[in-house]
């Protein structure tokens, strides 16, 4: 019975922090109407994910209305029976099958992400948030919308083992062993490239960065997401702002 109660509550937890990273990208505007996907694992013994309803806003997504999906596309569980984004799905469900390492995969279409991603030289080590991915980020080709299976080979293969990746011409997508992380990730990654549009906007020179700092501050940065058992008091904050702001995110309890 303990077992089982501890499972529910796990898989309770996954639906209310995911969410929450929902309500936390539409009100940082790093959505885009209603295209783009945070998916997230079930639960750890699970082999099946979460991710939007096909048609709502971020700002309408709750712990209760996320549908639950196979690998395979089938739906195990979708409460509004309205189906998922087949582009989001091939993205999410390459990523989950390849990395089962990871609990979130996000993806966003953000104006500095896109502009990021559509310059040749990419993320340019220009500010801190941009030096946390220093040789941390990966690039992917873009093939169109992604509704082709052949491309998941080529996606994953590319991702490698990294938690962030520059899809070109295209968007960002963030990764985690948490929901917590792929969510910090991926703001740090989109203030980073705002920063960098800023910079080059300012048309002012850069100050260059040595190799040294470079590999000093991502390496200072992954320290901090060493240990995932501590105490996330920065994601409990982000939860705090969410409950405070939109109640509605969360309607039942476990």
């Amino acid at each position: 019975m303990g077992v089982e109660t501890t499972a529910r509550e796990v898989a309770h937890c996954n639906r209310k922090d995911l969410a929450a990273a929902y309500r936390l990208v539409a009100h940082f505007n790093l959505d885009d109407s209603i295209f783009t996907h945070i998916s997230a694992k079930a639960a750890p013994d699970k082999e099946t994910f979460l991710i939007n309803a096909y048609g709502l806003r971020f700002t309408e997504v709750t712990a209760e209305n996320l549908v639950e999906v196979d690998l395979d596309g089938n739906i195990v569980h979708d409460p509004l029976g309205a189906g998922i984004n087949a582009a989001g799905f091939l993205i999410h469900s390459a990523v989950h099958a390849a990395r089962p390492d990871l609990a979130c995969v996000m993806h966003t279409h953000t104006v500095a992400g896109v502009a990021v991603a559509s310059q040749a030289g990419g993320l340019l080590p220009l500010n801190q948030w941009s030096l946390q991915f220093h040789d941390r980020l990966a690039y992917h080709a873009y093939e169109g919308i992604a509704l082709l299976e052949g491309e998941k080979d080529r996606l994953v293969a590319d991702l490698g083992t990294r938690l962030a990746m520059v899809l070109r011409n295209h968007g960002l997508l963030t990764c985690g062993r948490t929901i917590s992380q792929a969510f910090k990730l991926m703001y740090n990654l989109d203030r980073a490239c705002r920063a960098q549009i800023a910079i080059q906007s300012s048309g002012s020179p850069t100050v260059a960065v040595s190799d040294n700092i470079r590999k000093l501050t991502a390496d200072q940065y992954e320290m901090w997401e060493t240990d995932l058992y501590s105490r996330d008091v920065e994601w409990e904050a982000y939860l705090r702002l969410v409950e405070e702001e939109y109640p509605d995110f969360c309607k039942s309890s476990a």
